[in-house]
C-alpha cells in the first residue's frame, strides 16, 4: 500500500505568515499521521522554511513509496 494511503501529513504554523515572511524564532510543526490509529508516527518541530522544505519531501515520498519504506526511509538517524 501507498504511504499517502497509509499516512497524512500535518503541518502546523504557529503564525499567519508563509514561510518566507517569518520571523526566524517561529516554530513549526510537521507531523505524520498513521490514519488507521490516528497516532503520530513521527514528528519535527522546526523553523517554517525548514518545514517549508521538509513537507514538500515528505509529500513526495509519501507519493511514490510503499508505507514500510516510507517509515524505514524517515525514521533512519539523519546522516548530515
Amino acid at each position: 500500500m501507498r504511504a499517502n494511503r497509509h499516512y497524512r501529513l500535518l503541518v502546523a504554523r504557529e503564525g499567519l505568515a508563509p514561510a518566507w515572511l517569518a520571523s526566524p524564532e517561529r516554530v513549526d510543526r510537521v507531523e505524520v499521521v498513521d490514519v488507521e490509529t490516528n497516532e503520530v508516527a513521527l514528528f519535527w518541530d522546526c523553523s517554517p522554511q525548514e518545514a517549508s522544505r521538509l513537507a514538500r519531501r515528505l509529500r513526495s515520498d509519501l507519493a511514490q513509496l510503499e508505507a514500510e519504506e516510507f517509515i524505514a526511509a524517515w525514521s533512519a538517524p539523519s546522516q548530515e
